[in-house]
């Protein structure tokens, strides 16, 4: 099965998952009525005790609005009175999850495929940046020491390439096929690299280089364009090959990453169980569940946070140095007040237990990363 579906097989499943996750509020049922409707046992509360279903069975327009919204959020008054406890006090809420109080909030599964979603659907939405390298000075598109060393590859690449021709003229079959594809791939990165010194020169001589069009479409200069001009062909061969076939054009690329992303974001919980199991590998009383628990509302909450800061970053550029340094301050507060109060550590365990908590995070975001760098372009 190809990855793409796997991916969107495991986000209907999601989706399943958190629709079954989140049921309706405390009231929200009518009255009791003499028989259920469903399966005619009869009725004394607001619910029928054998299906569960509602005694009051709503059938006005209003209310038919009402279940659309209900069906795309799946959330209820629940939600607000998880988010104060999630932002403010986050080590009561894994722990009242997982020691059973659980009707007040809403899941952790639940909460966390939804944040992923806003998230998600939010990046989407907005534009993309648009950076244009170009080729002056000004733009410290090179520096000159940079240009030499330019200059001495491609002195060796021309030595490289008459040695592969010598070779070429007296190959035959599949062997010379093969010279043949890689000359033609050295042939290219000369290109690439002589236009690349070309435009140094000419901006070296007081002015910017004409930019000429790009048979890709691409805009000469930009992003996109310097990394449509990487070669990573690896003789066209393995996983480089393909992620340099894909690096040619740049904008499906990161719509690739970013879809990838999304679809195995549920990677970082399984990912992650297993340091949080370390952390406390000599204590007894916590098992694999309470770790989960841990892990989907820490998550959770690192992914509204990030959400926030784009949007006050995006919306005002001039306070996104602070904006960084405030989520580099939060981060390991946060981790640290949910450490010790889902555990009920001692201040100085929770502090101990944070410090390799963030070093773990990272490992497990390298992981991550190099898992969606692989899903989504090398393989």
């Amino acid at each position: 099965m190809e990855v793409d579906a796997v991916g969107t097989a495991v986000g209907a499943i999601a989706g399943g998952v958190v629709a079954q996750s989140v049921k309706p509020g405390t009231g929200e049922a009518g009255e009791g009525g003499h028989v259920c409707a469903d399966c005619g046992s009869a009725v004394t509360g607001k619910y029928c005790a054998e299906c569960g279903q509602p005694a009051h069975v709503h059938r006005t327009l209003m209310h038919l609005g009402h279940e659309l919204l209900h069906g795309v959020m799946h959330f209820d008054g629940r939600i607000w009175r998880t988010l104060p406890l999630l932002v403010g006090n986050p080590g009561r809420l894994t722990r009242e999850w997982s020691q059973g109080r659980r009707t007040r909030y809403v899941s952790p599964l639940a909460i966390f495929l939804f944040t992923l979603f806003i998230i998600f659907f939010g990046l989407s939405m907005m534009p993309q940046p648009k950076v244009n390298i170009g080729n002056s000075l000004e733009n410290a598109a090179m520096t000159e020491a940079q240009a030499d060393a330019i200059r001495a590859e491609l002195v060796e690449l021309d030595k490289e390439i008459a040695t592969v021709e010598t070779a070429f003229e007296s190959s035959r079959g599949s062997e010379r096929i093969a010279l043949g594809t890689q000359k033609g791939a050295m042939a290219g990165s000369r290109a690439t690299l002589q236009a690349r010194i070309d435009a140094f020169d000419a901006a070296k001589a007081g002015g910017k280089a004409p930019d000429a069009p790009r048979t890709d479409g691409l805009t000469p200069g930009s992003w996109q364009a310097q990394v449509a001009d990487l070669n990573w062909d690896s003789n066209n061969k393995g996983a480089m090959a393909k992620i340099g076939k894909k690096l040619k054009n740049p904008d499906l690329m990161v719509y690739k990453l970013q879809q990838t992303a999304y679809k195995f974001a549920f990677l970082l919980v399984p990912l992650s169980i297993p340091f949080m199991w370390l952390l406390f590998l000599w204590r007894r009383g916590f098992t694999l569940y309470d770790h989960g628990v841990f892990v989907l509302y820490s998550l959770t909450f690192m992914a509204m946070l990030t959400l926030v800061a784009v949007g006050v970053a995006g919306a005002l550029p001039s306070l996104s140095s602070a904006v960084i340094w405030l989520v580099v301050f939060i981060i390991p507060v946060h981790m640290f007040a949910q450490l010790k109060g889902a555990y009920s550590l001692s201040f100085v365990s929770a502090l101990w237990r944070t410090f390799f908590l963030l070093v773990f995070c990272t490992i497990v975001l390298a992981l991550f990363l190099t898992a969606i760098v692989y899903l989504g372009l090398g393989h």
